[in-house]
């Protein structure tokens, strides 16, 4: 768990061989082979953290190349990215038995934070997915691997 004055966006990255997003029942977002990510935005982030999550994430080397290595990235394979809000990686979990939100960003800035990197991550890669700031989702996923990284900025 990171120290609370560790400022990052966070991304806990899961190598997928599908992965989707429902809101009220109804499916919003889904892609094949690739990456979901769940997104933590913190107190403090910028631009500049967005910007290097995101290129970590199109360039972490989790796919196997031809010899089965994790030699390859997202943009090496072409895959799909859905990335997934998730305030509750922000939070404060060293002590006690409830977890403590304050290192997590305010719902105004988390939201433009967000927004920020599927923006840039749609700019940069193809195919990009999101799913909905604040709403109560259901996240389904076919974790091959099973590959989980959790990444910082």
């Amino acid at each position: 768990m990171p120290d609370c004055g560790v400022v990052a966006v966070i991304g806990l990255l899961q190598r997928v061989a599908e992965a989707w997003v429902e809101v009220d029942g109804r499916r919003v977002a889904a892609v094949g082979r690739g990456l979901l990510v769940l997104v933590g935005v913190q107190r403090g982030d910028d631009a500049a953290r967005a910007d290097r999550l995101l290129e970590r994430l199109l360039g972490y080397r989790v796919f196997p190349d031809a010899d089965g290595r994790m030699n390859l990235g997202l943009r090496d394979t072409g895959g799909g990215l859905l990335l997934v809000p998730q305030f509750t990686l922000a939070a404060d979990t060293r002590k006690g038995m409830r977890p403590g939100f304050s290192p997590a960003a305010p719902p105004d800035e988390g939201r433009r934070w967000f927004d920020y990197l599927v923006e840039r991550a749609a700019e940069a890669h193809r195919p990009v997915q999101s799913g909905v700031f604040g709403a109560d989702m259901r996240v389904g996923l076919v974790n091959e691997g099973p590959v989980t990284f959790w990444l910082q900025t």
